[in-house]
């Protein structure tokens, strides 16, 4: 059964329940559009420009993406709303 709140507040914000993906960094030159691997870490794709930029002096630019995952929670004041425990 689905139901419909209206004028019901919610909060959007980073996902921070147990066992949600922290965020994804990539890096891609925008000289050849070679690209990093998705990594949790801000180093590795750091790691490949430099490497990359080492193989290919004149590639020096780079677009970085971060990808966050968001949630919604029901706010204070809204029926769905629960206390922390």
């Amino acid at each position: 059964m689905r139901s419909v709140i209206k004028l019901a507040d919610w909060i959007l914000g980073i996902d921070r329940t147990p066992g949600a993906s922290g965020p994804i960094f990539e890096l891609t030159c925008t000289t050849c559009t070679e690209g990093s691997q998705a990594s949790d870490s801000k180093a590795d794709p750091e790691l490949w420009a430099l490497a990359h930029t080492g193989r290919n002096t004149d590639h020096r630019s780079f677009r970085a993406t971060t990808t966050a995952f968001f949630c919604t929670v029901p706010a204070p004041g809204n029926p769905l709303h629960r206390e922390p425990s």
